[in-house]
C-alpha cells in the first residue's frame, strides 16, 4: 500500500512538491495571521501586567483610557487615598503619536507618575529626572542618549525595553507625567492665541465688567493638569469589585477592576481585529482545502488508466483509495512543514508582534489534515469508478 503511492508520487515528484511547498506558503499566512492576533492580546495583557493597578478609575460612563477618551483632574486622586482599603492611587496618561525625525515612528507614549515602577530595561538606566527623559521599546530603533524633538522640547532616550508595546502593535515610549500632560493637553502657542481671541469676542464668554468669568474660562481651558486614568493599588483583605462600586458610587466616576479591564481591552479594542482575521483564516481554509481537492483530483484524472490496470490486475478498491488519501496527506503534511518553518522565520519581520502558541500549531495539523481527508474523496470517487475494461480498450 504504501510502496504505491511512494511510486505513484515518485513519478511527479517535482509537480508533487513544489504544490505542496505553494499550500505550504497559504499555512504560513494562516499562523501568521493567529499569531497577530495572539500578538495583540499579549501585548494589551503586557500593557496591563506592567501598570501593576488593581482598578482602573477613568471618566464617568466611558471604557477609557485605550477604547475610549478619558480625562481626569491629576489632583483627583486625592479623593481616591481618603476611600478605606485603597493602599495606592497613582496618575496616568497615554497617547499615541508620531515622533521622529530621520525615521517616523507610530509610539504610544506613557506618562509614569514620580511613584510608578520603571519597565524592566535592557539598556541604560531608568528615568531619574522630572523633565525630558525617555525610555523607549526596542522595536522602535531608537538608540540610547538619541535626541527627539516631540512638540515643543527635545527629549532624550536613556533607556531602553523589550516587549513593551500597545494593543495594536505600536511600540511604547515612557516619560514624565508631567511631560506627557503638557504633550497631550497643553496647547500651542497659535491655538492659545485664537483660543483668546475667540473668548474676548464672544460676549456670553466675556460679560462686561465681569473678568473672573473669563479667567475662569481661560484656566479650565488652558489647564494641562489632567491625567486619562487614575492606576489604584489595593490593601490586602480588600475586593476589587467591591471596592470599584463604591469609588463609582461616592466619585461619580468609572472603576473598571483589572479582570474587567483586560475584557474590554480585548473585547472592544481587538474585537474588530479579531473578526477580519477570523474572515481571513476562514477564507485561507476554503482556498487550501480547494488547491488540495484540485490537485488530488489531477493527478488523479493523469492516472485513470493505470488505475485501470491495477483492477484488472484484481487490486483491491480499497487499497486505491488508500494510495490516493495517502497522497492527500502527504501533500498536508509537506504544506504544513514549509508553512511552519515559513511562519517560524518571517514573524520577527512583521512589523505587528506575531506570536506563534504551539496549541494554534497542533490545531493548525488537525485542520490541514482533515481538510487533505476530505479533499481526497474527490479522486478517490473518480478512481472508483473508473472500469478495469478501460486499460484495454482504445
Amino acid at each position: 500500500m504504501i510502496s504505491l503511492a511512494y511510486r505513484d508520487i515518485g513519478n511527479g515528484f517535482g509537480r508533487y512538491l513544489l504544490t505542496g511547498l505553494g499550500i505550504g506558503l497559504l499555512i504560513g499566512v494562516t499562523l501568521t495571521m493567529a499569531g497577530v492576533f495572539r500578538g495583540m492580546v499579549e501585548d494589551g495583557r503586557a500593557l496591563l501586567k506592567a501598570a501593576g493597578a488593581d482598578i482602573w478609575v477613568v471618566q464617568r460612563n466611558t471604557l477609557g483610557p485605550f477604547a475610549e477618551p478619558s480625562s481626569l483632574p491629576d489632583d483627583f486622586y486625592h479623593g481616591l487615598l481618603a476611600l478605606d482599603g485603597v493602599a495606592q492611587a497613582r496618575n496616568v496618561a497615554y497617547l499615541t503619536l508620531e515622533i521622529g525625525a530621520q525615521h517616523k515612528v507610530r509610539v504610544m507614549l506613557q506618562g509614569l507618575a514620580p511613584d510608578t515602577p520603571m519597565p524592566p530595561l535592557i539598556a541604560g538606566r531608568p528615568i531619574s529626572r522630572s523633565h525630558y527623559e525617555l525610555i523607549v521599546d526596542q522595536r522602535s530603533r531608537f538608540q540610547l542618549d538619541d535626541i527627539i524633538h516631540i512638540h515643543r522640547h527635545d527629549y532624550r532616550v536613556v533607556g531602553i525595553t523589550r516587549g513593551m508595546r500597545s494593543p495594536s502593535g505600536d511600540p511604547m515610549v515612557f516619560l514624565p507625567l508631567k511631560d506627557a500632560q503638557k504633550i497631550q493637553f497643553l496647547k500651542d502657542n497659535d491655538a492659545l492665541y485664537r483660543d483668546r481671541k475667540h473668548l474676548a469676542d464672544n460676549p456670553r464668554l466675556n460679560p462686561p465688567g465681569n473678568p473672573f468669568v473669563l479667567d475662569a474660562v481661560e484656566q479650565t481651558l488652558f489647564s494641562n493638569h489632567r491625567v486619562n486614568a487614575i492606576l489604584v493599588n489595593l490593601r490586602p483583605g480588600y475586593d476589587a469589585q467591591r471596592l470599584a462600586d463604591d469609588i463609582e458610587k461616592w466619585l461619580r466616576v468609572t472603576a473598571y477592576p483589572t479582570k474587567r479591564m483586560e475584557r474590554i481591552l480585548i473585547g472592544n479594542l481587538i474585537a474588530t481585529a479579531s473578526r477580519q482575521i477570523g474572515m481571513f483564516l476562514a477564507i485561507l481554509t476554503i482556498v487550501t482545502a480547494a488547491i488540495i481537492a484540485l490537485t488530488i483530483y489531477s493527478m488523479t484524472q493523469t492516472k485513470l488508466r493505470e488505475i485501470a490496470v491495477l483492477k484488472l490486475i484484481g487490486t483491491p478498491n480499497l487499497l486505491i483509495s488508500r494510495m490516493i488519501l495517502l497522497e492527500a496527506v502527504g501533500l498536508g503534511l509537506i504544506g504544513f512543514l514549509g508553512g511552519k518553518l515559513a511562519a517560524t522565520y518571517w514573524a520577527p519581520l512583521f512589523p505587528k508582534h506575531v506570536v506563534l502558541l504551539g496549541k494554534d500549531t497542533l490545531l493548525a495539523l488537525a485542520i490541514t489534515l482533515t481538510i487533505c481527508v476530505i479533499a481526497s474523496i474527490a479522486g478517490i470517487r473518480a478512481a472508483l469508478r473508473v472500469p478495469p475494461s478501460s486499460a484495454i480498450s482504445g
